[in-house]
């Protein structure tokens, strides 16, 4: 699905220079490097603060911390992500409230949240699911009319941009710039990825940043006076200078991927029966997958076997959407009808997306794939 030696090859000895320097001064906790990345990824992505952290789970759950959410409190997001977004509402004493999707960007649904509103909402989380932002403009309108704050969950779409209805433009926000708080993750396969494990808040809020960055520090700020409960969870200093090496090659990548995007559509948009991704004409789609649909569950899990059988490996996102998930049967989720999040579980599938995929790769992927769906 990715290939993280081939892309790894060209910057080896920066990295391992990088890696080095931090082996030979010994500052493996909050060294230089961790400051320079947050710097750094904060000019890039044109938000104030960037505080890094220790995973992508960490830092939903830093964000939702810095905006008091806990018992009693309800939190509006979708179920059909990965489960960390859910989890760390459960986490925390929260009860998370799960919308369905739109059917087209696979995103949070706003007319959904917005009718799922009570006066126990204390945030709202979109997911950029795939690299796709969710519906940006209306969301925010929603987060303003309720007075709920919007934490962006962007770890699979770092580096895309929400353009709104003001046109394409290359000074357009970045998504995790645009709620009250964004989050990201630097898990190795991300399109911006560590060699381990990492994350980060963002804000433009000078008072969540301090909060966020309390918190991550066992809610201290000056040493052994810690002024609420917090979590210990740092980016440690290797990992940031390995983010530093790869921060400069992000555009690039993305660009990569979007071009391997628009190669599976021309192999594969004519096929009936086969929907290639949406693209959101007001928004760039960074693909961090490249996600195909079936008609149904018996075909996508054929089409599955039979590219396995090809040598195709392929990845099934997500299978049992968060409301059918048993970890959170506690809150009656499954009660409340989910019709698109649940087709969407048992129609889509990926194929492998990253940077390096050749031409010569993505043709054999691609007849392989049209094969399955002529053939059935």
């Amino acid at each position: 699905m990715v290939d993280l030696v081939r892309q790894h090859a060209p910057l080896r000895d920066e990295i391992d220079a990088a890696m080095a320097k931090v082996l030979d001064t010994g500052g493996f906790i909050k060294g230089p490097d961790v400051h320079a990345f947050a710097e750094e990824l904060a000019q890039y992505a044109g938000v104030r603060h960037v505080i890094p952290c220790g995973n992508g789970t960490d830092a939903l759950q830093l964000a939702l911390m810095a905006l008091g959410v806990g018992a009693g409190a309800e939190v509006i997001t979708t179920g059909f992500t990965f489960i960390a977004t859910v989890e760390v509402v459960g986490l925390l004493g929260a009860r998370p409230v799960l919308v369905d999707v739109n059917p087209c960007t696979f995103n949070l649904d706003p007319e959904a949240v917005e009718r799922a509103i009570t006066p126990k909402t204390k945030a709202i989380v979109p997911v950029h699911l795939f690299g796709q932002p969710a519906d940006m403009d209306r969301l925010m309108a929603i987060s303003r009319a309720h007075n709920i704050p919007i934490v962006e969950d962007n770890a699979q779409g770092i580096g895309a941009r929400w353009f709104g209805l003001g046109g394409r433009r290359p000074d357009a926000p970045m998504t995790g710039t645009l709620g009250a708080l964004g989050t990201t993750s630097f898990f190795p396969s991300k399109n911006l990825g560590c060699a381990g494990d990492g994350g980060a808040v963002f804000t433009n809020d000078d008072d969540l940043a301090a909060q966020v960055a309390m918190l991550a520090n066992h809610g201290m700020n000056q040493r052994y006076h810690h002024e609420v409960i917090g979590i210990n969870s740092r980016l440690d200093t290797l990992q940031a200078a390995v983010l530093r090496v790869k921060l400069p090659h992000l555009e690039r990548w993305n660009a990569a991927r979007q071009a391997a995007a628009d190669r599976y559509d021309e192999m594969l948009g004519d096929l009936a029966g086969l929907r290639t991704p949406y693209r959101d004409p007001r928004a760039t789609h960074v693909f961090h997958q490249y996600t195909l649909r079936l008609a149904s569950e018996q075909d996508r899990d054929a089409c599955v076997a039979f590219l396995q059988g090809a040598g195709v490996p392929t990845g099934v996102y997500y299978p049992i959407p968060g409301h059918r998930q048993k970890a959170f049967s506690q809150w009656g989720l499954s009660e409340v009808a989910h019709p698109q999040s649940d087709r969407l579980a048992q129609q889509v599938f990926s194929l492998p997306m990253h940077p390096e995929l050749t031409l010569e790769e993505q043709c054999y992927i691609s007849e392989q794939v049209r094969t399955f769906v002529l053939q059935n």
